[in-house]
């Protein structure tokens, strides 16, 4: 933690708003404090949740609407209160602050994500400090990530981060209802087994965000799969997590760094339609990491083009993978069972490719 040299920290809405919404000054300010303290000898990305919750009070709004529109109206008003008050905040350092915000499509496609890393590379270099959100003004249902914890971990493993620090209203994970006697603050977390039998509650306390403490825990699971170890504690002990001090739930890196395209395609990616395999092809793909060939289909579903992801089904409907596509749905269903050779004799010679690409297609967590 101590070496780290450059940092991804998300913090939710609970630590930076009042229960009846809006922005609460002083918790942004204590929250700056840390990070432009931290920021004097390492980098710092900061996934900032809030801009919905920001806006309830503005617009008249008791609670968080459960509707879309109404969501992206008050991250509409509250994303401008919220980076004002982030760099009025950080100006107090002669820190600059830069905007980012992504949806899930902006990030699951090869030539967006590169974009996504050239801005915040770049910003990082020009002494700028990254705030990241997700676009929820222009989001639907079909391309959000759905929290911030999902996005931070993504991103933490974008920006090639050393340490994802995961700040909530909670000093970490407990191993029941931290509200309930008798209940122990996890302290380590080596791998999944360590998590066997606890259990992890899935709403937030204060009512203004989306996250809990299942998304927080899934978030360090991508993260930590991807080798970036994750440190889950209160946005109270921040200073304490950043200056490597024993505070939370440490979730030490369980795997390796991968392709980032693998990742985002994994976890970011929505699929805009299946493809059904046979037993072979299954084999196949899931036990050789051969690329899907048209032999192995047997059917296709929903509406999608040459480039999106498509989830890859088992005969008994469980996708077992995701790729990116080669083909549009409309042209699949001649291809269906047959071998690459026959199709590039009878329809010509850019039919004789794969389906889905080795490279282009990431396994599925059973």
């Amino acid at each position: 933690m101590v070496e780290a040299r450059r940092v991804v920290v998300k913090v939710g809405s609970s630590s930076l708003t009042t229960a009846a919404g809006g922005l609460d000054a002083d918790r942004v300010d204590a929250l700056v404090d840390v990070l432009a303290k931290a920021r004097a000898d390492r980098e710092v990305v900061l996934v900032s949740s809030g801009a919905i919750a920001a806006g309830l009070a503005p617009l008249g709004l008791p609670r968080r609407p459960r509707d879309l529109a109404r969501q992206q109206a008050a991250a509409s008003v509250g994303q401008g209160l919220l980076v004002a008050r982030y760099t009025a905040s950080f100006a107090r350092y002669g820190i600059r602050v830069g905007q980012v915000l992504l949806t899930s499509d902006d990030v699951s496609r090869r030539t967006h994500y590169r974009n996504a890393y050239r801005t915040l590379d770049q910003l990082l270099a020009m002494g700028a400090l990254p705030i990241v959100n997700e676009n929820d003004t222009v989001a639907t249902d079909e391309i959000r990530f759905g929290d911030n914890d999902r996005l931070a971990a993504l991103v933490a493993h974008l920006v090639h981060a050393d340490l994802l620090v995961l700040l909530s209203d909670v000093d970490g994970l407990y191993d029941g209802d931290p509200r309930t006697p008798g209940t122990s603050l996890v302290g380590e977390v080596t791998g999944p087994g360590d998590l066997a039998g606890i259990s992890i509650g899935s709403a937030g306390r204060a009512g203004v965000g989306t996250g809990g403490m299942v998304t927080k825990v899934e978030a360090a699971g991508i993260a930590t799969g991807a080798g970036v170890p994750v440190v889950l504690t209160s946005a109270v002990h921040a200073a304490d997590a950043l200056a490597g001090r024993e505070t939370g739930t440490y979730f030490h890196r369980t795997g390796k760094r991968s392709a980032d395209r693998l990742l985002w395609l994994a976890h970011a990616s929505t699929p805009r339609g299946s493809l059904r395999l046979d037993a072979g092809a299954v084999r196949a793909v899931t036990e050789r990491h051969s690329s899907l060939l048209p032999a192995g289909l047997t059917a296709v579903e929903g509406d999608f083009t040459a480039g999106d992801p498509v989830d890859l089904l088992d005969e008994s409907g469980h996708p077992v993978a995701r790729g990116l596509v080669n083909f549009d749905a409309r042209e699949l269903p001649r291809l269906l069972g047959r071998s690459t050779r026959d199709l590039a004799r009878e329809l010509g010679p850019a039919y004789e490719r794969e389906v889905v690409h080795r490279d282009d297609l990431v396994l599925l967590r059973p």
